[in-house]
């Protein structure tokens, strides 16, 4: 489990343990129905402000092979869509916040430099049978895993 690739549940179960949570699980139904099409790959966006972090951490959460959800989302309306368990923590993800990098970049004309080289040392880590070089971007790395 890393920072980056696959990341824990722990930002989504702390969301849900607060006072106010409205539960948007039905959105992984749907996400689910549209990745096992042409158009699987999709942009989840939305106004500031409206739970671009939320959606972000639920999706992750649920998909990451980083930590085991199944608990977590049993008492959510997910759970009962017969599509649950179908792609449940089955996939390596890449979660980043790209406001909190840039937020927190020492030399914000170095930052995507920067997570490339955080993110490669994590597929370093999690994929140790796989040579990745300095040299190589985010976008090789997948192809290696992949490959």
């Amino acid at each position: 489990m890393g920072i980056y690739l696959n990341p824990g549940n722990g930002n989504f179960k702390e969301l849900i343990s607060g006072k106010v949570y409205v539960d948007k699980t039905m959105m992984i139904s749907a996400v689910n129905k549209i990745m096992a099409g042409v158009d699987k790959y999709i942009c989840i966006s939305r106004p500031r402000r409206f739970g671009k972090t939320i959606a972000n951490n639920m999706l992750s959460s649920y998909y990451s092979k980083g930590c085991d959800s199944r608990e977590l989302f049993s008492k959510f309306k997910i759970a009962a869509s017969p599509d649950f368990e179908t792609n449940l923590n089955k996939f390596n993800v890449i979660k980043i916040d790209v406001n909190s990098e840039y937020r927190n970049a020492l030399y914000k004309e170095r930052m995507i430099f920067d997570l490339t080289t955080d993110i490669r040392e994590e597929f370093s880590s999690q994929f140790p049978e796989v040579a990745f070089t300095e040299r190589d971007s985010v976008a090789k790395c997948i192809q290696k895993v992949f490959d």
